[in-house]
């Protein structure tokens, strides 16, 4: 027992060692917590697409987007303003105006493709899909941004791809009357979405994550309001194109809040405590989250062949994130 004070003040920091592990395994919670999150999305998206008595045609993707735009992009633009006031040095207008461009990219077309495949295919097979945008991280690096091919590089997509050739061949999740029409569409994503992560490094690194993150979501806004009033416009009109069950502005809410808010706070902060590789690697749990609510939520079969493909390709993807010097930022 320490008799004084000194004592006390010169002991071993055993609390303060128990106080960084609280914080990390905290961090390691977050990021999981977002991977799965983020990956939910998919499920989401698939539950609003259900036919009912109250809407027994298919949702529009773009309506969904309006809805996802409409719940979460005011508090984007409220921290927009905090961060602005906060910046020390503000970017320029063309700064903004290609960090907008850029978001764009990622959260309009990119979404836009994704919402679409996933009319078409499963929700596992989509998590799958998008979950391969290393692969192309890795080839539109060398091709168009400097980078070099490793071997262990190569070696990693070429597993992960040997795994969605073995889901697409004997898999049950690729039961799919549009099956190459919904995967070309999110493989059309995993593709655009590698190109952003490569384009919005150097903004990132120049005016802050939070502030390109704000700007890049004010352009994604404003393409999704354009189109979907331009789609409700030359349709029945805005209060028709709303005219919606409260279902699906439900679900609205849920995507806006749990796989569109959430998980980027909570994954920015394990990011900040964790570093990236180690908060990449926490998004393996995604595909397996998918899989599970697919399943329990959804109805949608699993095989084992699609057990297989799916344990190839992750461990595919898990050699990249492990073996590559300059990791991918999750999605």
């Amino acid at each position: 027992m320490k008799n004084n004070l000194r004592e006390t003040l010169s002991g071993p920091a055993l609390d303060d060692e128990t106080v960084t592990l609280d914080i990390a395994w905290g961090a390691v919670l977050l990021g999981i917590v977002a991977a799965v999150l983020y990956s939910l999305k998919a499920v989401f998206v698939k539950l609003a697409y259900l036919p009912s008595e109250n809407l027994p045609e298919q949702v529009p993707p773009i309506t969904l987007m309006m809805l996802r735009l409409g719940f979460s992009f005011p508090v984007y633009l409220m921290i927009l303003f905090w961060v602005w006031r906060k910046a020390t040095v503000k970017p320029t207008a063309l700064e903004c105006c290609k960090a907008m461009a850029a978001g764009v990219l990622a959260y309009y077309i990119c979404t836009l493709l994704d919402f679409s495949g996933l009319q078409h295919i499963t929700a596992q097979l989509e998590r799958l899909l998008l979950f391969t945008y290393p692969a192309f991280v890795i080839l539109f690096g060398a091709l168009f941004f400097g980078g070099r091919l490793t071997v262990w590089g190569v070696a990693s997509v070429a597993l992960a791809y040997c795994g969605l050739a073995i889901v697409f061949v004997g898999g049950d999740i690729t039961e799919s009357a549009n099956l190459w029409l919904g995967s070309g569409l999110v493989l059309s994503c995993a593709m655009l979405f590698a190109l952003f992560q490569l384009i919005a490094k150097n903004f990132i690194d120049r005016i802050g994550p939070p502030l390109f993150t704000c700007l890049a979501m004010l352009g994604a806004a404003i393409a999704i309001f354009l189109h979907f009033m331009t789609a409700a416009l030359a349709s029945e009109g805005v209060s028709a194109a709303l005219d919606l069950p409260l279902r699906i502005y439900g679900l609205g809410l849920i995507i806006a809040i749990f796989s569109t808010l959430l998980p980027s706070f909570f994954m920015n902060i394990a990011i900040g405590r964790l570093g990236a590789q180690r908060v990449a690697m926490l998004g393996m749990f995604g595909p397996i989250a998918t899989i599970i609510a697919a399943i329990w939520v959804l109805g949608e079969p699993f095989g084992i062949w699609d057990a297989i493909g799916t344990a190839v390709t992750l461990a595919g993807i898990a050699l990249y994130m492990k073996s590559s010097k300059t990791k991918p930022r999750t999605t």
